[in-house]
């Protein structure tokens, strides 16, 4: 459509008007249409893409561009920045120290804000690509002390006690999908979908929403390194997950901190968020989670559920520690989803069953089948800090701590 006729002062031929004013009825009756999906969507996702492959694919003359990646004063948010190394990283140990200023990110006061950033983990930029990386930081103070949210650093020490038992973990992220206008990408404007039943691990147009969304993070996950497992549409509409593991020790909190940043910065490209409330839909709708499965060299050989069982036992006695640690505010977030409805336990009460999705821990029937293997924690909240839960589970479970704070 030519749309210079609109800011012309001379008349136009009437055939050309008419052609005009058809045009323009078309393209208003395509605006109205679209108005509820380009509402929810970023201004910033709507920029010419075209215009930006130009650039990335520019040669960088043996440069790299690392991007620095840390955990906020929130400990839910994450905060990046980058910089140009004179050649491609081969380890960790090649990626200097940094600094940043924690005063903008709720880590330090103004008159002291300089922070270290101490990269502990690499990974591939599914974003600007090979050469280019992404760094996982831990954040030291000035004093090069761990910053009080740096939770990394005592479960590091808890996972290192407790290497002899090669504990494994995978952990399953569940989150919502939420347009910029606050409510869950595709759902009716001031209404809501159709109730839960059609929407889990589903297929069709009017069923599973973004589809391109997890798709995209799962090939940038593959790309970057991460131990991602797989992805499945969830029981709420615009609800999905994806599986991290199985990693060992301090392995599991880095990749899943990772592919949740991997998972905010696809949104961002779309122009859509990545919400982990544990309960972002009052009412009959499924909450978030971030079930973590377990387990243990001995648990994994014959006679493995002895060990299950023992395990389970010693979370029992310490139920209200673990909900403290199991959200981002010491178990309020999970008051509002641990119901004993959709698929979850109760907060007050710790129970365990084969096959039960109703209860705190889960044993697979497989594994109760064949007497060995792991157990699933379904009490972490979907915004859970994967380092203090498996940190608590290998204290728990492991290294024998039985009090509670």
């Amino acid at each position: 459509m030519q749309t210079a006729a609109f800011f012309s002062s001379s008349p136009l031929p009437a055939d050309r008007a008419e052609e005009e004013n058809i045009n323009t009825a078309q393209l208003l009756s395509l605006t109205v249409l679209l108005h509820p999906i380009m509402s929810s969507v970023s201004l910033s996702s709507q920029l010419n893409k075209v215009q930006l492959q130009r650039y990335l694919s520019l040669p960088q003359c043996g440069l790299c561009q690392v991007t620095y990646v840390w955990i906020d004063g929130t400990g839910e948010g994450l905060r990046c920045k980058t910089r140009t190394l004179d050649s491609e990283p081969s380890s960790i140990e090649d990626i200097p120290e940094w600094n940043f200023d924690g005063s903008s990110t709720y880590q330090s006061e103004g008159s002291n804000s300089d922070m270290y950033l101490i990269p502990v983990r690499m990974f591939r930029d599914p974003f600007t690509r090979d050469p280019n990386k992404l760094v996982l930081c831990e954040v030291l103070k000035y004093n090069r002390k761990p910053a009080e949210q740096n939770t990394r650093f005592t479960c590091n020490k808890a996972m290192e006690a407790a290497q002899h038992f090669q504990p494994w973990f995978g952990m399953e992220q569940e989150y919502v999908l939420q347009g910029m206008d606050g409510h869950p990408f595709s759902w009716p404007q001031g209404g809501s979908p159709r109730p839960q039943g059609p929407y889990y691990c589903s297929v069709g147009a009017d069923r599973a929403f973004a589809r391109d969304i997890v798709e995209s993070h799962y090939k940038a996950c593959m790309y970057a390194g991460v131990k991602i497992y797989g992805t499945n549409g969830e029981v709420m509409p615009s609800q999905w997950e994806f599986q991290v593991g199985t990693c060992e020790g301090i392995e599991m909190p880095d990749h899943l901190w990772m592919a949740r940043f991997l998972l905010h910065r696809v949104c961002e490209d779309f122009g859509v968020i990545a919400n982990l409330d544990p309960k972002p839909m009052p009412g009959d709708w499924n909450g978030s989670g971030c079930h973590t499965n377990f387990s243990t060299e001995a648990m994994r050989e014959e006679g493995g559920m002895k060990h299950i069982e023992d395990a389970i036992e010693k979370l029992e006695k310490r139920h209200a520690h673990h909900i403290r640690c199991y959200d981002m505010h010491d178990g309020e977030d999970n008051k509002r989803r641990l119901t004993g409805a959709h698929e979850t336990s109760s907060i007050d009460q710790f129970s365990a069953g084969t096959a039960n999705r109703g209860a705190s821990i889960r044993i697979p029937r497989e594994v109760g089948k064949d007497g060995r293997g792991y157990f699933e924690d379904r009490r972490p909240a979907a915004n859970c800090d994967p380092y203090v839960v498996t940190e608590a589970m290998v204290r728990t479970c492991l290294l024998g701590e039985t009090e509670s704070d």
